[in-house]
This record gives structure tokens, C-alpha cells and sequence, in this order.
């Protein structure tokens, strides 16, 4: 059951929200959703681009519904754009609510990674 549209995207990562991951609420920490949107944006990045990547920009992030301890956390990703060095990856943050069907839009945002060679350069990107 999703409670609004369907996740835009491949999933990407896939991770439990523990007791840790909280603040002083019982909230998970908005920088843990972060983290794993960047991780799983990096993942995407090194597929497409075949290697190293960077993130160099972030796009603003508005946290849609909160996080709680015990939900599964499903970060999908969809490459939109691709220049020579850079592209552009938009990023969706999805709650599976602990023991229910409930599958929630926590955040989005486009991210922006940059393909570098061994020295921290950038390179190009492959064209396919």
C-alpha cells in the first residue's frame, strides 16, 4: 500500500533505521536519511560512470515525513542528465513503515556528482 505515488527510480539501497540513527525525540536523524541518499546516489554514479565519482552539489531537500526507528529505509535513484564530467541524479527517500504496508515519500532531491580519475581529477563521462 503506498500512501502517495510510486517511487521514481531503481532501487538503489535498502537499510533499517535503528535506535542509533535518533535524536533526543526518537527520530531519526535527518543527516542519516542524507547519508544514505548520498551513498545510494554514489552508487548509482560509479554504475554509470564507470568509476570514481564526487558529489559536488545538492539540490534543495525538504523532509516530507519523518523516520522512525524500526521503518526500512528505501533510497531509489534515476540519472536525469549527463554533461562531459558531471551529472545530475535525482534521488527519492521512501519509509517502509515497521510492521505495516505503509510504504511513505520521505525526501527527494537531485543530486549532482562529478566522475574523477585516480588523481581527483575530473574525467569524462562514458557516452553510453
Amino acid at each position: 500500500m503506498s500512501q502517495n505515488s510510486e517511487p521514481r527510480g531503481v532501487l538503489t539501497v535498502r537499510i533499517g533505521a535503528m535506535p542509533a540513527d535518533t535524536n533526543a525525540n526518537g527520530d531519526i536523524f535527518g543527516g542519516w536519511v542524507l547519508s544514505r541518499m548520498d551513498q545510494a546516489g554514489g552508487i548509482a554514479g560509479v554504475e554509470r560512470a564507470r568509476g570514481r565519482v564526487v558529489t559536488i552539489a545538492i539540490e534543495a531537500m525538504t523532509f516530507i515525513r519523518p523516520v522512525w526507528v524500526g521503518d526500512v529505509l528505501e533510497v531509489y535513484t534515476e540519472v536525469t542528465s549527463i554533461g562531459r564530467t558531471s551529472m545530475k541524479i535525482h534521488i527519492e527517500a521512501w519509509a517502509r513503515r515497521f510492521r505495516t504496508e505503509i510504504h511513505e515519500k520521505v525526501t527527494d532531491a537531485n543530486f549532482t556528482f562529478v566522475a574523477i580519475d585516480d588523481n581527483g581529477k575530473p574525467r569524462p563521462i562514458p557516452r553510453n
